[in-house]
């Protein structure tokens, strides 16, 4: 039987989108508000779906707690109340855009999944209440 399952989260983080290879007034063109050089912050909500089969022995596909470990280890602790752009390795060169924050949390919480399960992996990150991001690795 193969089933979702999935995991809320939520952290608060700071960023600035900036191209370097830009001048000041396209970034600001661009970028608009979001190209402060003070920064601004979002209240990010993540949801974490893993798919996959469900073992017959336990009836579980994966035990939350660990998904639940994996999110706080991967996710939280290292974006939560963080200056992306300054404090998170992962966005040193790499614009810190729903995206690209979508596609770090999905590389960064794959790479804990048991690999002997072959496992799907979906993150939705909602910036906002009406802006969001879906990433399925793809």
């Amino acid at each position: 039987m193969r089933t979702r399952i999935g995991r809320k989260s939520h952290f608060n983080a700071a960023h600035r989108l900036h191209n370097p290879n830009w001048s000041d007034e396209q970034n600001h063109s661009f970028y608009g508000l979001c190209n402060s050089p003070n920064y601004h912050g979002h209240n990010y909500e993540l949801h974490v779906k893993v798919k996959g089969e469900v073992d017959e022995e336990s009836g579980y596909l994966m035990d939350l707690k660990d998904l639940k470990k994996i999110i706080r280890e991967e996710v939280e602790e290292p974006f939560d109340h963080k200056n992306l752009n300054l404090d998170v390795p992962d966005f040193q060169t790499l614009i810190p855009t729903a995206e690209n924050i979508a596609a770090v949390i999905w590389r960064r919480i794959k790479k804990k999944l048991p690999t002997e399960k072959n496992l799907e992996l979906t993150v939705l990150l909602y910036e906002t209440e009406r802006n969001y991001v879906e990433y399925t690795g793809e």
